[in-house]
């Protein structure tokens, strides 16, 4: 039987989209009448929507200024990739489940070059090898608060796509150890970008368009 959908579950996914390609950026404002008018419906269901990522820790709400993608500080950004390298540092430690299909595994670096989304597919495909259902969840709810900082900083991480190559590589060849010590070398290198980061997503961008 066909799942059905409720609209707010509908907008949930468009949001999410919209923050996942770069339509929203970090600090900026994300209006609920502007989304009832693009989506011709009422404001319930895109409150609903809007409320539901705001549990999920992907937007927050301000009281008085209302939903905004957040601004991360340091500590915030560097926790969030420090969660991500332990979390697949512990996928490799796992490893790939007996019943796992590596076919899955051979579409990963499909995407025309779009590294941000090749990013997100690669970590989510070496954490839902384990077949744990709640390593591959924590997996991609640190994918969705890292998308939008992603899309917002191209080329401040020098050789982004050669990095992801190299894992992708030791990912396809099952080198897991090689993967482990590449994956804590990859998120080093942003730990310590993290200043910059900041500054860049601070200083550049405004609340509203």
């Amino acid at each position: 039987m066909k799942a059905r959908h409720s609209k707010a579950d509908v907008l949930y996914e468009e949001i999410m989209q919209a923050l996942q390609t770069g339509r929203y950026v970090p600090g900026e404002r994300i209006d609920p009448g502007t989304l009832a008018d693009e989506f011709h419906t009422s404001p319930t269901p895109v409150r609903l929507a809007l409320s539901r990522l705001v549990g999920e820790g992907v937007i927050h709400d301000c009281r008085r200024e209302g939903f905004h993608v957040p601004l991360p500080t340091e500590m915030v950004l560097r926790d969030l990739y420090d969660w991500m390298q332990r979390l697949l540092i512990l996928a490799c430690s796992i490893g790939v489940a007996p019943t796992h299909d590596d076919a899955v595994q051979d579409q990963l670096l499909d995407d025309d070059g779009d590294t941000v989304a090749q990013t997100r597919q690669l970590f989510e495909g070496i954490a839902r090898a384990t077949e744990h259902l709640s390593l591959y969840g924590a997996v991609r709810q640190a994918n969705d608060k890292l998308g939008p900082i992603r899309r917002a900083k191209p080329g401040l991480i020098k050789n982004a796509h050669e990095e992801l190559a190299e894992l992708h590589q030791h990912w396809q060849r099952r080198e897991l150890k090689a993967l482990r010590s590449a994956l804590a070398d990859y998120h080093e290198r942003r730990k310590q970008a993290v200043p910059r980061i900041v500054a860049m997503l601070s200083g550049a961008v405004p609340y509203t368009r």
